[in-house]
């Protein structure tokens, strides 16, 4: 792809994500003309955040564009956010570090994938091929945290407090070869970040590849050496995989389990005053109800925006879907994970049976 060819496909992304984005914005402003703001802190506590990613994606322009407005709202003013993206404070895999030692950043976009050791029990999300998606999603990571202590708990060993969810696009399959359905994994060599989907590849028949992600994965595409990419559709998008690997499968239903974990260190917010404790919280709620239907217009608007590059764009049936995961052999999957956990001296059986009840009152 030109340079004028990727620079119209970001422009593209960019105004559907504009309008995704659209209800949240709005509902942001419609906060602020609520008279909530009115009473101006005139020095607000500047709290400093951090993201590994940079401002753009339906994420992180969700955080920027309508959760923290909303928390400089609910507060009157006394908070306001000092946003930095890109790892300019921290990388994706010192994030956590970054924010529970309190010395770098208050806040921070943590991710449980790449916190194994700190975060455990947070591996279990990644463990199901399946789940919601948009405001249900949302309400399922909500109940767990809700029911199951040991979440929170967790991260409170870590010296984090959470603030807010975030998640990304489900998974979708990038294949070199044109592929009528989910059968077409076998015997293929495919690749993808996850320990748990590379156990899902290697029960659906296909050799399963651990690759750096960067430009080698397309080389490895357009080479015949990598067969397909199991990742979520965003990320297969940006890396232009769909030049090399035009042929995708995707659904809401395939879960992709990669959860977005703003966090605040722990100290930062004992120290805050009780009613700008509230004041996050409730503006969490508000940007909540606006969350669900931006997932669901951007998850549209990413396909519509693959077919426009030329990709062969099929969305799965539930049947489709089901049938997939009842062939590859969740349950002893996530049995021999909870084992090797529970040898290690973490409780994870009862962890993951009540995540799993919980995710069955989801069941499409």
């Amino acid at each position: 792809m030109n340079d004028k060819n990727a620079a119209d496909h970001r422009v593209k992304m960019t105004r559907r994500l504009a309008m995704a984005l659209a209800a949240g914005m709005v509902l942001s402003t419609a906060w602020i003309a609520d008279g909530k703001a009115q009473t101006v802190s005139s020095s607000p506590r500047v709290l400093k955040f951090s993201d590994h990613e940079p401002l753009g994606g339906m994420r992180t322009r969700f955080l920027k564009d309508v959760l923290f407005p909303a928390i400089e709202v609910e507060s009157n003013g006394r908070l306001k956010i000092e946003d930095h993206w890109d790892g300019e404070i921290a990388k994706a895999y010192d994030a956590l570090g970054a924010v529970s030692g309190g010395q770098v950043t208050d806040m921070a976009t943590v991710v449980p994938e790449y916190t194994a050791k700190e975060l455990p029990l947070h591996q279990i999300f990644k463990g199901f091929p399946t789940g919601p998606s948009g405001s249900r999603q949302i309400e399922f990571l909500q109940r767990v945290y809700a029911e199951v202590p040991a979440f929170p708990e967790e991260l409170e060993k870590n010296g984090l407090v959470h603030l807010f969810f975030g998640t990304g696009y489900p998974v979708a399959f990038y294949s070199s070869q044109p592929m009528e359905n989910l059968d077409g994994l076998k015997g293929g060599k495919w690749r993808s970040a996850s320990f748990w989907h590379l156990d899902f590849l290697r029960n659906s028949g296909a050799t399963p590849v651990t690759m750096h992600w960067g430009p080698e994965i397309y080389d490895a595409l357009k080479q015949r050496t990598l067969d397909g990419l199991m990742v979520n559709v965003d990320s297969g998008y940006m890396l232009k995989v769909h030049e090399t690997a035009p042929n995708v499968l995707v659904s809401k239903d395939l879960w992709l389990g990669h959860v977005y974990i703003l966090a605040m260190n722990k100290s930062v917010w004992d120290a805050l005053a009780q009613e700008d404790r509230d004041a996050i919280r409730r503006a969490g709620e508000k940007s909540y109800t606006a969350l669900g239907p931006v997932m669901d217009a951007s998850f549209d608007n990413q396909l519509k925006d693959l077919k426009a590059a030329g990709a062969t764009v099929r969305s799965l049936t539930l049947e489709e879907v089901n049938q997939w995961e009842d062939g590859i052999g969740v349950p002893g999957i996530q049995s021999k994970w909870a084992e090797d956990r529970e040898a290690d001296g973490i409780n994870a059986k009862a962890a993951l049976d009540a995540v799993s009840s919980i995710m069955a009152d989801f069941e499409r």
